[in-house]
């Protein structure tokens, strides 16, 4: 009797998800700024990285007050970055190649530039407009201060989270005051966002992913932080759950899948968003923010895993992103953790000792169980660049004082040709945010003929990584400081974060080395191999 074949597992399972930052990546038309038409012309170099699919960050008309997370038209591209036909047709080059596309959407809030918001503020106080939004009158007995108590979602800002207008009312905006958050009790709401998703869907996008997932749903009263009891009146509320079982329904009549930016400390309250009838996966912040150290990332990895199980979902892995200091920047440093609230100016950096290390992490996480994130540029090894003053546009670094060095640094251009003006990034106008000196040494044409750069480096692990198989992770005994597992299939991955050389495990075949080995053979400090058993 013919036996039949277990199904094979769903793509996002285990998938390497490339998040490209549309402004930054490639600029087609040569005026500074990336673009579709960049992005189009780079597919070949995607696909040779090996990625499944493309996440896009926002593509959409926006004032870019807070780098496109301020949405005026879900259904347009934003004319600087091209059209929707033109993103259509990415969409479908993108597969040809075999890759996949995951959109971005923002559910807290739009711009004030919004339809919406602007029919509201010309509809005054007690209006069907206003209803969409958070508008209240102040308190004090002429209501000049604001209705409650609530702190920016910008880590160290002190600024108000409500903005009051010329005709009384204040509106609530937890990050900038041109991104009013809107009422997800309101049914118009929660219907236009359904319609969204079937839009894209209808388009052939694979996925979305959900910024700031936790924060859509409000305590109705906006009572003061100070002294609302439990459950939190804007963070993680159990509303959510509903609206994301409305939207997996509207997923799964197109086999699409959800990614949710969820922020908590409660690893139970964390699941519950993975449910089978809610998301399909979310994004694990403790690796990201880990400091390099083999016991905390052993407990990030087990925490991760034992998150995910009792729900069944794929934990996801990502060492950077576009809000988060570049990965060899943040390793070269004597604190190499990741937190919003010390990022300062001047911080001491050792880049060739973050490069090691940084190259040791890409083979790490891409052992791991689960899907990988990879943030543009990481590829190419890019460091954290300083961004002159007068230059940074990031609004986390205006509302902080000048003291929060912004986002800005993460986002630079990419360099493409090192032979090229602006490193290939567009020939004819500056870009956006001007790339540092020596920008041209970490070009991709360059990085693609060196056998030891972080590019092939990449471009070789994504190749061998359907080596681990699609089973979980194995600990291996291993001394202190160094990390070692093997996976179902018996292939093995040693991270030596010691400082004394390790030996490595039997084995019958060294696969991929993050750095070279000592003159014994063994595996030297902040280096990464993969094995064969």
């Amino acid at each position: 009797m013919a036996q039949s074949r277990p199904a094979a597992a769903p793509w996002w399972r285990s998938a390497v998800i490339y998040q490209v930052y549309v402004r930054s990546f490639a600029d087609g038309d040569g005026d500074g700024t990336g673009d579709l038409a960049g992005v189009r012309a780079r597919l070949p170099y995607l696909a040779e990285l090996g990625v499944d699919a493309l996440w896009f960050t926002p593509w959409y008309v926006s004032p870019l007050k807070d780098g496109g997370y301020d949405v005026a038209d879900y259904r347009a591209i934003d004319p600087a970055f091209g059209t929707l036909a033109e993103a259509e047709k990415l969409i479908a080059e993108a597969g040809e190649l075999g890759i996949r596309t995951i959109v971005d959407i923002v559910p807290n809030h739009v711009s004030d530039q919004h339809p919406w918001f602007r029919a509201a503020r010309e509809a005054g106080p007690g209006s069907p407009e206003r209803e969409l939004f958070h508008f209240r009158p102040g308190h004090g007995p002429d209501g000049s201060l604001p209705p409650n108590d609530w702190p920016s979602e910008f880590v160290g800002s002190t600024d108000p989270v409500w903005t009051r207008l010329p005709d009384g009312e204040w509106y609530l905006h937890l990050f900038t005051p041109e991104q009013p958050d809107l009422n997800w009790a309101h049914p118009a709401v929660r219907q236009e966002h359904e319609d969204i998703l079937r839009f894209w869907f209808e388009r052939g996008v694979a996925g979305v992913r959900i910024d700031s997932a936790a924060l859509l749903a409000k305590d109705p009263e906006l009572p003061d932080l100070a002294s609302a009891p439990d459950p939190h009146p804007y963070v993680d509320r159990d509303d959510l759950h509903d609206i994301y079982r409305s939207w997996r329904a509207v997923a799964d009549e197109y086999d699409g899948v959800f990614v949710g930016e969820v922020w908590l400390p409660d690893p139970e309250r964390f699941a519950r968003y993975l449910r089978p009838d809610e998301l399909h996966t979310a994004f694990n912040f403790s690796f990201l923010s880990c400091p390099w150290d083999a016991e905390r990332l052993r407990t990030s990895i087990d925490t991760t895993l034992a998150e995910h199980a009792p729900v069944g979902a794929p934990a996801t892995w990502v060492l950077c992103n576009h809000d988060v200091t570049r990965t060899v920047t943040r390793y070269g440093r004597a604190d190499t953790g990741f937190d919003f609230a010390t990022k300062e100016f001047g911080t001491p950096t050792d880049l060739a000792l973050g490069t090691r290390r940084a190259r040791a992490a890409a083979l790490l996480s891409l052992a791991l169980p689960g899907s990988v994130y990879l943030y543009q540029g990481e590829e190419l090894g890019l460091p954290e660049a300083d961004i002159p003053l007068d230059r940074i546009e990031d609004p986390m670094h205006a509302r902080s004082g000048g003291t929060d060095p912004g986002r800005d640094g993460c986002r630079v251009p990419l360099p493409w040709a090192a032979g090229e003006p602006y490193a290939g990034f567009g020939a004819q106008a500056e870009p956006w945010l001007p790339q540092p000196e020596g920008w041209a040494a970490y070009a991709a044409d360059r990085q693609a003929a060196d056998p030891g750069s972080m590019l092939t480096l990449y471009r070789r692990a994504t190749a061998l990584r359907p080596e681990f198989g699609d089973g979980p992770l194995t600990w291996l005994p291993s001394p202190d400081g160094v990390l070692a597992f093997t996976r179902t299939s018996g292939t093995l991955c040693v991270v030596n974060l010691s400082d004394t050389p390790a030996d490595l495990p039997a084995h019958r075949e060294l696969l991929l080395s993050s750095g070279p080995l000592d003159p014994e053979g063994r595996l030297p400090q902040d280096t990464a191999v993969w094995l064969r058993a």
